[in-house]
Parts: structure tokens; C-alpha cells; sequence
């Protein structure tokens, strides 16, 4: 049976604004209280997404959370009807209004960790929700992310969806913007590579300005969690260095698709022993290794080069998606036309803009999750969220008519935005054929 990639990409949600909350994310801090648009980054997020499915990729949707979060607000003390909840923590502690409404479950990246059927134990795809819990804003996340991957992926003949891993510091999990797979084909088993930025009750080598948000111990209870063999699961630990430089994920640094590895020179704490594990493990195995001479950390961080999609194309060559970032910095660009006409394993390149996800700091890779399917599983999946014209055209209706196109953390205290959401959402809930996945109530 066939195997695919198919991509879930994270619809940026009505509260999409500039608060500068993840430390360690220089793109987030640097554009902190800016006015966004919220509208914008909605239709930029769908047009990528559309532009791959005409292009032949399968694309999915995964719908935004209910923001401002007021359990959340009730949870931390504030009290009264909802939007007294909202009024008060916009009066009291303007802050954690402003976590409470951040819209940054738009990067599904942090979502879940994916394995494939061919590489569990049960033969069944594995999804772990994230944790998130090095951010106040992030970690009340993973209740809403689980109900939606359950209502995408709601057969438990083909899928299993774990809850995420137990909430304290030993168990910091970011989910797939950690992790990589490599395999000769979607096909095939694979090779698993979990990164993480620490180990728990270790002093070791450690990032000194950021936090190192990613622990071995969670990806090794991901593994468990999803059987995987251990000859064929690696762990690697990110190079503490450019996490200090605002490599807050992975994926910052690095993409990987079926056996090329696309990263920096300065990925990974001992780079050369992880690549020559990955070769011993991985027959066919093809670095690419972008030397620090040419492309500076700074000039990765600042482009987001690595946050791009690698997508296998029929012809066997591979397809790289950007950030209109990249094409403007004239160094990366250069590097990029060199690699296409090296003739190697990427041979086109593909550009977007989107400016009001980059601005807080994601890029083409954090907007999406990547799910290997076969076919009896992408026949299992909720076919209301795959991208196909009627989708585009009525996501881009529900869009215009609920998204304001100006936002700034002022407006966040206006009741009238709570309203808004959740009407949004429930007609999205019916639009999507997702359940009951939000508890309010209208």
C-alpha cells in the first residue's frame, strides 16, 4: 500500500497579535506590540496552503483555539461572567490577558509528535500532544490540541492520539519541531531523530541566555509511547550555542525529508559522530550541510532558511518552501540558487510571504505538521479538513466575514472580541465537521 506525506497547516486564529511573549524567539521579542492583522495572516496561511494542494501535496487544516482563553483567566483568579473575566485581567494584569489570547497554536509544529504506521510497534500512526510548558501561553494548549487531532484523526483502527506528557520541567515537550525522520520513501520504516536542548538533573553542556525548551527525557517517553524500535531511534542534542542565538526549535536549524538531512554546520552538539550514526542507520543517507562561512547562524535565524518545507516531488527531487525573508537577504538567496543548480537533491525552491506569522516568529515549518499516511489511513481522516477548492473558497469566505484586520493588545479587552471568536468558531466547528472540540457556550 502507497504512503504519502500529507501537511497540516495551523489556521492563524481571530487574536493573532504582536506580544512579544516567547523568550528566546528574537522574531517575537523584536515585534513585541506592534499592531497585526490578523485577517492578513489567516489568508496568507491559506493561500500557501491551497498553493501546495494545487501543486499535488496533500494539505490539511487544523482550525485555531478559542482565545481569549477564559478558563485559563479562572483558573489564575479572575472571576465573574466571561467577559467581566476578561475585563479584569485586562485592568489587573494586561500581561496574561495578552497569554491568554495569544493565537499561537498556529504552529502546529509544536502540536504533536508524529510517528508512522511503518515504524510502530501496532501499526498504527502515533500523534503525541505537546506539552508546551515552558510557556505560560503555549502550555495551556494541549486539552483544545488533543480534541482537534482526535476529531481529524478519529479512527482508532489507524490512529492513536496520546494525551500530552505530565506537566513539570522534566517532561518539556515542543513536539515535531524536534524532531526528524528519515526513510528511503514515505514507504518504507524509518529513522527516527528526537533533538532535544537538555537533560534533566544533568549540568552538561547547556544553553546560557535562552531556555532549553525541549528535554531528552520527553523524547524518550515519545518513543515509548509510539513503540518504536530502538535500533532505529536516535536522540541528538541540539548545539547550546545557537540556541543562545535564538534557535529556540529544531527546526530553526534544520528540516529533514526521506533521506536528506538540511541543516546548518552548527546544528547539533557533535555534529560529525550524529551524522556518521545517521549514515550507519539510514542507507542512502545525504546531509546537507550549510557551511557557518557562508550562511551565519544570525542570517538563518533572521531568514528562517531552515523553518522551510522540504517536499518530495514525483520527478524524485525535492522541493524547498520559504519565506519571502530568505529571497530578500541577498547572501541566503545566493547560497539557495548555488544548491538548486548543484544539482542535488533539491531542485526548486518556493517562496511565500508570510510576513504576520514570521513577525512572531514562525515560519513555513511552524504552520504546518506532518502526518505519513498510507491509504487506508488518509481515507480515515476527516476529509471536511483537507484543502481542496471549495475548502479555499469557503475558509477565505469565514475569514472576510469574522477577522479584523487591525489588532493590537489594547484591543484585547474588548468583550465584543470574545464574542466574535466564538461565533467564528462555532460556525467553523459545523463548516469542518468537528464535534464539540471548544466548551464555551454560545
Amino acid at each position: 500500500m502507497s504512503a504519502r506525506e500529507a501537511n497540516f497547516d495551523g489556521l492563524p486564529g481571530l487574536t493573532h497579535h504582536y506580544a512579544g511573549l516567547s523568550f528566546g524567539n528574537e522574531a517575537s521579542t523584536r515585534h513585541q506590540h506592534q499592531v497585526s492583522n490578523p485577517k492578513l495572516a489567516a489568508l496568507q496561511g491559506l493561500m500557501k496552503m491551497k498553493a501546495l494542494a494545487d501543486m499535488g501535496f496533500v494539505q490539511g487544516v487544523i482550525p485555531p483555539h478559542e482565545r481569549p482563553n477564559v478558563a485559563a483567566l479562572r483558573q489564575i483568579g479572575f472571576s465573574g461572567t466571561d467577559a467581566e473575566v476578561v475585563a479584569k485581567a485586562a485592568k489587573q494584569a494586561p500581561q496574561l490577558l495578552s497569554a491568554a489570547s495569544s493565537a499561537s497554536a498556529m504552529w502546529v509544529a509544536n502540536a504533536a509528535t508524529v510517528s508512522p504506521s511503518t515504524d510502530s510497534a501496532d501499526g498504527r500512526v502515533h500523534l503525541t500532544v505537546a506539552n508546551l510548558n515552558n510557556k505560560f501561553h503555549r502550555a495551556m494548549e494541549a486539552p483544545t490540541t488533543g480534541a482537534l487531532l482526535r476529531a481529524i484523526f478519529r479512527d482508532p483502527q489507524h490512529f492513536s492520539v496520546h494525551d500530552a506528557l505530565p506537566q513539570v520541567g522534566m517532561f518539556g515537550d515542543e513536539g515535531a519541531a524536534n524532531h526528524n525522520r528519515f526513510s528511503a520513501s514515505h514507504n518504507d520504516p524509518g529513522v527516527q531523530l528526537f533533538v532535544y536542548g537538555r537533560e534533566e538533573g544533568k549540568s552538561g553542556i547547556a544553553p546560557a541566555r535562552y531556555p532549553a525548551r525541549q528535554t531528552l527525557e520527553a523524547s524518550q517517553a515519545v518513543a515509548r509511547l509510539h513503540q518504536l524500535d530502538a535500533e532505529r531511534t536516535v536522540f541528538a542534542q541540539q548545539n547550546p550555542a545557537v540556541i543562545d542565538q535564538g534557535v529556540f526549535h529544531n527546526d530553526v536549524i534544520a528540516v529533514s525529508n526521506q533521506q536528506v538531512l538540511f541543516c546548518h554546520q552548527l546544528a547539533f552538539q557533535d555534529q560529525p559522530a550524529l551524522l556518521a550514526s545517521l549514515a550507519e542507520k539510514m542507507p542512502g543517507f545525504t546531509p546537507i550541510v550549510v557551511p557557518d562561512n557562508q550562511v551565519s547562524v544570525a542570517d538563518a535565524v533572521a531568514t528562517y532558511l531552515f523553518n522551510s518545507q522540504l517536499l518530495s516531488k514525483p520527478n524524485g527531487k525535492m522541493l524547498l518552501v520559504l519565506p519571502e525573508e530568505a529571497r530578500q537577504h541577498p547572501g541566503v538567496w545566493r547560497y539557495l540558487c548555488d544548491l538548486v543548480e548543484s544539482g542535488g537533491a533539491i531542485d526548486e525552491l518556493k517562496v511565500f510571504d508570510l510576513r504576520e506569522s514570521m513577525c512572531n516568529g514562525g515560519g513555513p515549518a511552524c504552520l504546518r505538521l506532518r502526518v505519513v499516511l498510507n491509504d487506508s489511513q488518509l481515507a480515515a481522516v476527516n476529509p471536511s479538513v483537507m484543502m481542496n477548492d471549495s475548502l479555499f473558497a469557503t475558509l477565505n469566505g469565514w475569514v472576510e466575514r469574522h477577522y479584523r484586520d487591525r489588532l493590537s493588545q489594547h484591543d484585547l479587552a474588548d468583550p465584543q472580541l470574545l464574542i466574535e471568536g466564538r461565533q467564528a468558531l462555532d460556525e467553523l466547528t459545523k463548516l469542518l465537521n468537528l464535534g464539540n472540540v471548544y466548551n464555551f457556550q454560545q
